[in-house]
């Protein structure tokens, strides 16, 4: 039996998430060392979207995971965990406190980053854009440098830049030679 047909008889054609029978697909679930029934779900078209694009996430189509994160299945269990954790509203971090993963399970839901502190941290500059570490950016204001007694000019150009972990809007970049933090809202990725 192939792999597809596994999963389509262990979902009885249905995404294992939503319940939905349109534009069926299987779902990896990474990270994949070897292709197998056990990693991976049946997914319908909006699922399958959501869970590789979470820009595109809509909340109320996830609230399917109040049922789907009682699965037996441990891979629909990563997967309504990791949704679950990446919606981060009230009503999910409700569901994820009623939550039980074995350690074994748990460890494998973490190991793209979801839910690690730091990791799922996105720097958005003024216009909105993910601003990544290395890159660089312009300001877009004057800036008063507090401490190094200059003005960082609107237009200068901050070359190799460092995200700061724990506060999506700060950066950190070299003006002038000397190290400052910048306020994401005062620049935009060039």
């Amino acid at each position: 039996m192939s792999l597809e047909q596994e999963i389509q008889e262990r979902s009885g054609g249905k995404c294992e998430m939503c319940g939905d029978t349109n534009g069926l697909k299987v779902y990896d679930i990474p990270p994949i060392e070897i292709r197998t029934a056990n990693k991976a779900i049946h997914a319908c078209e909006t699922c399958y979207e959501q869970i590789d694009n979470p820009d595109v996430m809509e909340e109320n189509h996830w609230r399917c995971l109040n049922d789907s994160m009682w699965s037996e299945i441990d891979a629909v269990k990563v997967i309504s965990w990791r949704m679950l954790t990446r919606l981060n509203t009230s009503w999910t971090q409700n569901l994820l406190d009623m939550m039980y993963l074995e350690d074994d399970i748990l460890k494998w839901a973490k190991a793209t980053g979801e839910g690690i502190e730091g990791m799922d941290v996105k720097h958005r500059d003024s216009n909105g854009v993910v601003i990544s570490q290395g890159d660089t950016v312009v300001l877009i204001k004057d800036l008063d440098v507090k401490g190094a007694g200059f003005t960082a000019k609107r237009g200068t150009a901050v070359r190799n830049v460092n995200l700061v972990n724990d506060n999506p809007e700060h950066i950190e970049g070299k003006v002038n030679g000397q190290r400052i933090v910048i306020l994401t809202q005062f620049v935009k990725k060039s």
